[in-house]
């Protein structure tokens, strides 16, 4: 790759990855931050303020078709760039409650329409990057009879279709481009959320709950150690090494994260304080903090040239989004 060439970045994921300022996928005020919908940036969002000049998501455009436009396309098979129609990064392909079966089925189809639009420029991908971020609505869905019948068939039939749809979604970039790095992500521990931390207060249902998690981490790192050029970030471990999580006991034991002077408690609300928005969303810190982690993965795991962020330019960012200039 050339020297001054920038890495691709592609995104397949659920809502977490789909971009906050695309009002067409979320046009209630009250989504994404609410009032501080401006100042309330994803994670891709994030790299793009900090890492623009080394990592390509591609233009920011309306693009895509919608039902019922997208059923009448189908129908014809005519070609549709992505699915459903929003505003975002062209090479983001994360849609609004996304499903592990959307990566390669329904009318969304994320994994084959992405690949679509690499075909149409290979080289570009040869040193590029596609992060794959889906589950929690999969597998957030099982946590109740979990917690109660742990290795329930059912359950144990979601995860491992999850992890076949990644595998899928993988097996389709390789056939074309086999040198693109794939970045398999697994699904946020769902008992952790803010909005449930008055939910499952004993240590059983916590540690059952975690068995289904632990499955769908154990099948994505089945996938990385077999396929080359593929990587595994574990973003439970990282949320864990930042907030904590339960104690022995099962009871909510989450510490408060310092960014500069802000001071951001595992907590809800649209103001950077807390680290879930309103609307149960990953907040402002929580994802510049994961972009960081993520471009550093990309450095040293993947091995592409990108440059850390370093805590500087995190504490820099988010007080430029948080102070009251920035509100003006």
């Amino acid at each position: 790759m050339p020297q001054d060439a920038k890495v691709s970045l592609a995104v397949m994921g659920d809502s977490n990855s789909l971009s906050y300022q695309d009002r067409i996928s979320n046009p209630n005020p009250e989504q994404r931050g609410g009032a501080l919908r401006d100042r309330t940036l994803q994670w891709g969002e994030v790299i793009a303020r900090l890492r623009a000049d080394e990592i390509d998501q591609g233009p920011w455009e309306i693009s895509g078709e919608s039902n019922p436009r997208l059923r009448w396309f189908d129908s014809l098979r005519l070609p549709v760039a992505r699915a459903p129609r929003k505003e975002d990064f062209r090479f983001n392909f994360a849609n609004e409650s996304a499903s592990c079966t959307q990566l390669m089925t329904t009318r969304v189809r994320q994994a084959p329409r992405l690949v679509a639009l690499m075909d149409r420029e290979p080289q570009r991908w040869e040193s590029g990057v596609v992060v794959i971020r889906i589950g929690i609505a999969d597998l957030s869905g099982l946590m109740e009879t979990q917690a109660r019948s742990p290795g329930e068939p059912a359950a144990q039939a979601v995860v491992q279709g999850c992890v076949q749809r990644y595998r899928e979604a993988v097996d389709l970039i390789r056939r074309t481009h086999p040198g693109t790095h794939i970045v398999l992500v697994d699904s946020f521990e769902d008992s952790n959320d803010a909005h449930n931390l008055d939910r499952w207060q004993s240590a059983a249902e916590i540690r059952n709950i975690a068995r289904v998690f632990d499955d769908f981490d154990e099948g994505l790192r089945a996938i990385v150690a077999e396929v080359p050029h593929t990587s595994f970030f574990d973003d439970r471990a990282w949320f864990r090494g930042l907030w904590g999580s339960r104690d022995a006991q099962g009871r909510p034991a989450f510490r408060t994260v310092s960014v500069g002077a802000l001071q951001v408690t595992h907590s809800v609300g649209d103001e950077p304080t807390h680290s879930l928005l309103a609307d149960d969303h990953n907040g402002l810190v929580w994802n510049v903090l994961w972009a960081q982690a993520m471009v550093r993965h990309l450095h040293e795991v993947a091995g592409l040239p990108v440059t850390p962020i370093s805590d500087e330019e995190v504490e820099r960012l988010v007080r430029s989004l948080t102070t009251s200039d920035a509100a003006r």
